[in-house]
């Protein structure tokens, strides 16, 4: 699947990730408690996860919500997609 990032230093950045489904934060395990990418939404085709969207820590919902919509990641990945529930 891929991964989208919405904001911060890795804004509008994307990446290959595997396994079946999408960690809650990117990086995954940083160890340094600093604050990670946490997981939006996730666009789903034929049954399985083509992408997941991450939002940077200071971001609001809404705010990457609105970058998500005129990015329109559903279109190109021809998915339908599902905000995660938190």
């Amino acid at each position: 699947m891929r991964a989208l990032f919405v904001g911060g230093t890795v804004d509008n950045s994307e990446l290959d990730i595997d396994g079946a489904e999408p960690p809650l934060h990117y990086p995954e395990n940083t160890g340094g408690g600093r604050p990670r990418y946490r997981l939006h939404q996730i666009g789903v085709r034929d049954g399985e996860i083509a992408y997941a969207v991450y939002g940077a820590p200071e971001l609001a919902t809404e705010e990457v919500d609105r970058v998500v919509e005129e990015r329109d990641y559903a279109r190109r990945f021809s998915a339908r997609p599902q905000p995660v529930m938190q």
